[in-house]
């Protein structure tokens, strides 16, 4: 979710939640491996469920202040799903107020302590992490000499501590999921796996991928959701959550997509049924799950580069900008003026229209997170090529053009006096 106010908040909770029955996320984990918030895969959270309309209220995420906020709740009869909405809205607002006035993972979730029967999952690279409210909750710590240390923190609050490796998880049964509620036994399963990975050194996305891997194929609670890259700002957005109202989400532990190593084409399932081998070079497609997909979407590479295009709504112009950035970073790096020049190459060849030339100082460069901006200049007039830059001013063409002409008249004089300028230059010659 993009930077917006409280307000605007609220009222998209409160459309939203007109529409379609509460939702509450049954599994919610914030994994933070680096806690100093400079490696570009070290924090992460995700959430998924048994229930419906998984991400539609329960998550919220901000890629400008890196906090994620995973919320939910219980009824009376013990259900997940919450019947009056109201007080999760007032939580999450008051969450997002502390928040945004500086305070930690903490001092926020402790807030889910004054709402009865509301859960408040909060963390970020740098604000620690912190749970609070309900029952299926566990803390896993990770410290320096690889201790780890697993708490499960029922009736109270769970805090990851900021500058302390490790991770927040809550699990619950969903009523109406077939498989039996062991998700006691699968929770400190879990728990114990994601310390250990810590401890070893994984990257916090892979971390959250082999999770949602464990979790959904253990305790059923499986159906997405989806997760967040918190120090990249990277989401699987929509990519597995339900495509209509009250509907259970893409399950994370089965078969996603069927990709070409090679090339990268790729097609989801079910179409993906049809293909066994890439229409493009023939290579045998590999399946991957969901679990890993989401991996893959929200981890970024050494030289993978996220592109982001402003100035310009044109898709041609973003499609061909990452295309370009793209090969610019794998061959060259992150170098803003490598990249400007590509950019520029590609704006002379005729691939990039209806744009003028950039300068390095339009090409915003993210280190850690590896996010690559290109500010365009769109051309005045409809134009669709940029006006010549010459080295030389209006005024010195000027006068190049008048020299041209007179030059032009003098070989024109001498053309049209050309046998009587001969004849007295002979007559010369003879009197000498």
């Amino acid at each position: 979710m993009r930077k917006v106010n409280v307000a605007r908040i609220l009222v998209l909770f409160i459309t939203t939640l007109v529409m379609m029955n509460a939702a509450a996320a049954t599994c919610n984990v914030i994994i933070i491996t680096d806690p100093t918030g400079q490696s570009p895969n070290g924090a992460a959270a995700g959430s998924m469920s048994y229930d419906s309309n998984m991400f539609e209220s329960t998550f919220i995420n901000s890629p400008v202040d890196k906090f994620a906020i995973l919320s939910g709740g219980a009824d009376t009869s013990g259900s997940s799903t919450v019947v009056n909405d109201t007080p999760r809205l007032q939580m999450i607002v008051e969450a997002i107020n502390d928040l945004k006035s500086g305070a930690n993972a903490e001092t926020a979730a402790s807030i889910a302590n004054s709402f009865s029967g509301q859960r408040l999952v909060i963390g970020g690279p740098t604000i620690g992490a912190a749970i609070a409210g309900t029952s299926g909750n566990w803390l896993i710590e990770v410290s320096n000499d690889g201790t780890i240390t697993i708490t499960p923190t029922t009736g109270e609050i769970g805090v990851l501590p900021p500058g302390t490796k490790g991770a927040v998880l809550h699990l619950l049964h969903t009523p109406g999921n077939p498989q039996p509620d062991n998700t006691t036994a699968v929770g400190l399963a879990a728990s114990e796996m994601i310390g250990e990975q810590i401890r070893d050194g994984y990257p916090a996305t892979q971390i959250l991928a082999n999770t949602f891997k464990l979790v959904a194929e253990q305790s059923g609670e499986q159906f997405g959701g989806g997760g967040i890259n918190l120090d990249s700002g990277i989401s699987t957005e929509d990519t597995f959550t339900p495509s209509e109202l009250n509907q259970t989400g893409f399950p994370m532990d089965q078969p996603f997509e069927k990709v070409d190593p090679i090339s990268g084409w790729g097609i989801t399932f079910p179409d993906a049924d049809s293909y066994t081998t890439s229409p493009i070079d023939n290579n045998p497609l590999t399946t991957v799950y969901a679990y890993q997909a989401m991996e893959n979407y929200i981890t970024v590479g050494a030289n993978n580069a996220s592109v982001s295009t402003y100035g310009t709504d044109d898709p041609g112009i973003i499609g061909t900008t990452e295309s370009v950035v793209e090969s610019s970073v794998n061959e060259h790096g992150f170098d803003a003026t490598q990249i400007a020049s590509d950019i520029n190459k590609a704006i002379s060849s005729g691939l990039l229209v209806g744009v003028s030339p950039v300068e390095p100082d339009d090409i915003h460069i993210e280190t850690y997170t590896k996010q690559v901006g290109v500010y365009y200049t769109p051309l005045a007039n409809g134009r669709t090529a940029p006006v010549w830059n010459l080295p030389i001013s209006s005024s010195l063409l000027e006068s190049i053009g008048n020299l041209q002409t007179a030059i032009g008249l003098i070989m024109v004089v001498l053309v049209i006096f050309r046998s009587t300028l001969i004849s007295s230059f002979s007559r010369r010659r003879k009197k000498l």
